[in-house]
């Protein structure tokens, strides 16, 4: 008898001893064991094997980044309600006879749909101007299915902003980021309506910063992501993996209307100063100078005989504006402007543009390879011209 209880401690010594190594070194092998052995029995002779509840891994879903985010994330509905545009076949009695009122004017049809970010409390909320431009009525609909009629508080066409406002209570505003701190890599959920099927949320990364040259807005700064966006996401929040917003949706590089993995965000930074100036003034105001400058390329510089290639050569001059009055030609070749130095044009008009009108600037100005210091007295920039 004292054999056998010696050889059951035994054995359960040696059992809890591999029991210790097992969940020390191999502890998925543990949770394994218990985790597949729940099963659901149909009522067929199937049997599902199901895993036990919260037993998935979450660290990397992004799900509460986007909970954070889409309710502050709208529809918007624009739409022209003029008359002069109205099928010739409405008013007729005999077509009226057999379809009644169903055929609305084509003005009163929407004319265009997009997405918005509700920025404040009391309603604000910011979309492309593209979005709402040319529009008589805008009707705005939220996550949580209220519905709203919205007015313009004013535009920036230069920037492709536009702050509209709601009279709504208990208004989820979104929480701002920090784009000047972001880079390359980051993950970001862009959010919107596209193609109007409803919200969604798409995922990628940031793949560039700072693009500036890509020819859809007088002033550019974009983020580029590799996010789908797509039409009817213009307007909607790019969000950081935190649920902060760091952009708002712009535009996409496409050559059939879908998403090719290149859209374009304004980020945070520039919106912030835009929709400032919108609610304060109703407009954006910049700095002027009436002058067309271009990149200084090395064929340029050897036909001009330059050494440098940085700054911006001025290619046009408007008759009668601040630079023609100060004395600045055609061919001048601008590097500084208040001692701070440029790269290039598109660079060299954004700092234009945060001169403050009436203000007096200085530029250093390369003419036949002498340096000159011309003073111009900063004019305001006149607003934009739709070409509707």
């Amino acid at each position: 008898m004292r054999r056998l209880w010696l050889l059951f401690a035994q054995t359960v010594t040696v059992g809890l001893a591999l029991w210790f190594i097992v969940t020390t070194l191999k502890p998925e092998w543990v949770r394994h064991s218990f985790s597949i052995n729940k099963s659901v029995s149909l009522s067929s002779s199937a049997t599902l094997i199901e895993a036990p509840i919260n037993s998935a891994q979450n660290q990397n879903s992004y799900h509460l980044a986007a909970k954070r985010a889409m309710p502050s994330v709208v529809n918007i509905n624009a739409t022209r309600t003029g008359g002069q545009s109205k099928n010739p076949m409405h008013n007729d009695p005999f077509f009226k006879r057999f379809f009644g009122d169903q055929i609305k004017p084509r003005s009163e049809r929407p004319s265009s749909s997009g997405s918005g970010v509700i920025m404040s409390p009391q309603g604000h909320i910011l979309t492309n101007n593209h979005v709402i431009q040319g529009t008589d009525s805008i009707e705005v609909s939220l996550a949580d299915g209220r519905q709203a009629q919205a007015k313009i508080i004013g535009t920036d066409p230069d920037t492709d902003l536009a702050v509209i406002q709601i009279d709504l209570k208990d208004l989820p505003a979104i929480t701002l980021g920090h784009s000047d701190q972001a880079s390359v890599g980051d993950v970001v959920l862009a959010i919107g309506n596209p193609f109007g099927v409803g919200q969604t949320v798409t995922m990628g990364i940031i793949s560039a910063l700072g693009r500036d040259s890509v020819g859809i807005n007088t002033y550019e700064n974009f983020i580029q992501t590799d996010a789908a966006v797509n039409p009817g996401n213009s307007g909607g929040a790019l969000i950081d993996a935190a649920g902060n917003l760091l952009g708002i949706n712009s535009a996409i590089y496409s050559q059939n209307g879908g998403s090719l993995g290149i859209g374009f965000a304004i980020p945070v930074s520039t919106i912030k100063m835009v929709m400032e100036a919108i609610i304060t003034d109703g407009q954006v105001v910049r700095g002027y100078l009436g002058i067309g400058p271009e990149d200084i390329t090395s064929e340029m510089a050897e036909s001009f005989n330059i050494q440098q290639t940085k700054g911006s050569i001025i290619a046009a001059i408007v008759r009668g504006g601040p630079a023609d009055q100060a004395g600045m030609k055609p061919g001048d070749i601008c590097t500084e402007i208040d001692g701070k130095a440029f790269q290039n044009s598109r660079e060299m008009m954004n700092r234009i543009a945060s001169l403050k009108p009436n203000s007096k600037a200085k530029l250093k100005v390369f003419r036949q390879a002498k340096e000159l210091s011309l003073e111009i007295l900063v004019g305001k920039r006149p607003p934009f011209k739709s070409e509707e």
